[in-house]
C-alpha cells in the first residue's frame, strides 16, 4: 500500500450522513500535470474542466501558474487511466477558448537526485575535530565498543538507524519491476522516517527471489542497523523471511506491508465503529485477499479478539494460513453475505459489485491504486461506512512502530506493541475522522511513547 497525500489520509468518514468530500471514481491510475492556456473571459476556465470531466478524468488540483491581460496559464493536475490521454488530449484540441502547451514535470522534478542523502551530524571545521571524531581520537570510541556492546547506542548513530531492504518483488500495486525501479519507493519510506520521527532509514536493494538467500543476505549485514524494515516482498515468500529474520536477529523486524498495514486498518475500523456504533468484538469480519496485507490484517484482528473471522483467496495454501491462524475459510458470495464489515486487499478493480454490497455493511476496499468497489458506490448500495487505501495509509504506522521500538531498546515487536499502536492512531483521530494526519509528527511521537510502553512493560521479552 502507497504512502498517500495528508488530505486524503484525514478523509471525512465516509457512512451516511457523513460523505467523503472528495470521493475518488474507479478510473485512476497515473498522476499527471497539464498545462493548459486560457483566454481570460467569462466561462473560458469552465469549458477546459467540463471538457476533462466529460472524458471521465478525475481533477485532483487547480491553480494559476501565470496571467497577463489575455490568458491564463493553468496547472491542471489529474489522475488518469493511460488509455483516456489520446482522447483527453485531442478534445482539449478542439476548444477554440485554450490550447494544451505542454505537461508539468513536478512529480520527476521532485525525484530529481534522489530523496534523501546521508549528511554530518557534527561540525568538521578543524584539524583538532578531524582528530577527535576520526583519527586518531576515534580509536579510543572502537575499544570502549569492543569492551560494551552497548556502548554503540550511545556513541553512533546505531540506535537510530534502520535498514529498508526490498527485493522488487511487489512494489506498490505496480508488481514484481525489480529493486531498482521500486528505490523511489525505498527512499520515500527513507523520507517519512527522517521528517517524522528523525530516523536514518537506509534502502537495502537486494536482487534476489529466493528466500533462504534473502534471509542470509539480511542476516550479514544487520549488524549495522538497530531494526530491520521489510517492504514490498511478495507472498508468501514475505512470511518465510520475516518468520525467519524475527528468529534470527535479536532486534526488531517489521515487515510493513503485513504489519504495518495491519496495525493503520485496526486503527482505521476502531474509529469507524465507534462512529457507526458497531461493536468490533461481536462483529463477523470477511478479508477478501490473503496476501501479505490480508494475512496481516487477519492475524492482528484475531489477536485483538475478533470472535468470528472469514476470508477468501484463490490460492489454497493462504487458505490454509489463514485456517492456521484461526479464520474460516470461505467463497467470496458467501462471505459478501454473511460479513458485518468487510476488508478487500486483493489488487483487482472492480471485483466487488453493487449488488454484493448487504445494507449496512462496513466496506474497506483497501487495494491502491484501484480499489476493488468505489466508496461513492458502496455507499449508493447501502453500505453504512465505505472507504479505500488512499485514507487507510500505512505511512501512519511503520514510524512509530520502529521509533517505539528503538527508543525501547525492544528486541522484537510484540502483539502488545502493535496493538497499542492501533489504539493510540484510533484515539488520536479528530471527530468524524477516521485516521489522524499523516504528516503531523506529534502523532507519530505519540504513537512511539505507546509503542515503547508497551514493550518496557515486558511484553518484549515473550516471542510471539
Amino acid at each position: 500500500m502507497a504512502a498517500s497525500s495528508a488530505a486524503s489520509a484525514r478523509i471525512r468518514v465516509a457512512h451516511r450522513g457523513i460523505m467523503d468530500q472528495n470521493p475518488r471514481p474507479r478510473v485512476m491510475q497515473i498522476p499527471e500535470i497539464l498545462l493548459v492556456e486560457s483566454e481570460h473571459r467569462p466561462g473560458s476556465l469552465g469549458r477546459i474542466l467540463t471538457a476533462i470531466g466529460e472524458c471521465g478524468v478525475v481533477i485532483d488540483h487547480l491553480t494559476a501558474v501565470s496571467r497577463n491581460q489575455d490568458k491564463t496559464v493553468w496547472e491542471i493536475t489529474i489522475e488518469i487511466d493511460p488509455g483516456i490521454g489520446p482522447m483527453l488530449y485531442e478534445r482539449l484540441g478542439r476548444l477554440p477558448n485554450a490550447r494544451l502547451i505542454g505537461k508539468s514535470d513536478r512529480v520527476f522534478d521532485r525525484h530529481r537526485g534522489g530523496k534523501i542523502e546521508m549528511v554530518a551530524k557534527v561540525p568538521l571545521d578543524s584539524l583538532q575535530q578531524l582528530r577527535d571524531l576520526y583519527t586518531p581520537g576515534v580509536a579510543r570510541v572502537c575499544l570502549a565498543i569492543q569492551n560494551n556492546p552497548e556502548a554503540l547506542w550511545d556513541y553512533t548513530n546505531y540506535g537510530n538507524s534502520v535498514g529498508i531492504v526490498t527485493n522488487g518483488t511487489a512494489i506498490l500495486g505496480l508488481g514484481a519491476i525489480g529493486a531498482q525501479a521500486g528505490l523511489p519507493v525505498m527512499e520515500g519510506k527513507s523520507m517519512i522516517y527522517s521528517k517524522m520521527v528523525g530516523i536514518s532509514g537506509i534502502p537495502i536493494l537486494i536482487n534476489e527471489t529466493d528466500p533462504g538467500r534473502i534471509i542470509d543476505h539480511v542476516t550479514a549485514i544487520a549488524d549495522s542497523f538497530a531494526a530491520i524494515h521489510l517492504e514490498d516482498i511478495s507472498a508468501p515468500a514475505c512470511f518465510e523471511i520475516t518468520e525467519a529474520l524475527e528468529t534470527r536477529l535479536a532486534k526488531p523486524v517489521l515487515h510493513d506491508d503485513q504489519q504495518g498495514t495491519a496495525v493503520v486498518a485496526l486503527a482505521a475500523l476502531l474509529s469507524a465503529t465507534r462512529e457507526v456504533h458497531q461493536n468490533l468484538h461481536e462483529a463477523v469480519i470477511g478479508q477478501i485477499g490473503l496476501g501479505a496485507a490480508g494475512i496481516g490484517i487477519s492475524r492482528l484482528l484475531l489477536r485483538y479478539g475478533i470472535r468470528e473471522l472469514w476470508g477468501a483467496d484463490l490460492r489454497p495454501e493462504a487458505i490454509a494460513q489463514l485456517a492456521a491462524l484461526g479464520g474460516r475459510p470461505a467463497r467470496i458470495p458467501e462471505l459478501m453475505q454473511v460479513a458485518d464489515i468487510v476488508i478487500t486487499t486483493t489488487g483487482v478493480k472492480n471485483l466487488i459489485s453493487k449488488d454484493q454490497i448487504r445494507p449496512g455493511q462496513i466496506i474497506f476496499a483497501l487495494s491502491n491504486p484501484e480499489p476493488e468497489i468505489s466508496a461513492r458506490e458502496a455507499l449508493e448500495a447501502g453500505a453504512r461506512f465505505a472507504t479505500d487505501g488512499r485514507s487507510v495509509n500505512n505511512a501512519l504506522g511503520f514510524p512509530g512502530l520502529i521509533r517505539g521500538a528503538l527508543n525501547s531498546r525492544a528486541p522484537r515487536f510484540t502483539d502488545a506493541m502493535f496493538l497499542a499502536a492501533a489504539h493510540r492512531l484510533a484515539d488520536l483521530s479528530p471527530p468524524h475522522e477516521i485516521l489522524p494526519d499523516v504528516l503531523n509528527p506529534q502523532v507519530h511521537a505519540t504513537v512511539a511513547e505507546a509503542v515503547a510502553k508497551a514493550a518496557e512493560s515486558g511484553a518484549a521479552s515473550t516471542p510471539r
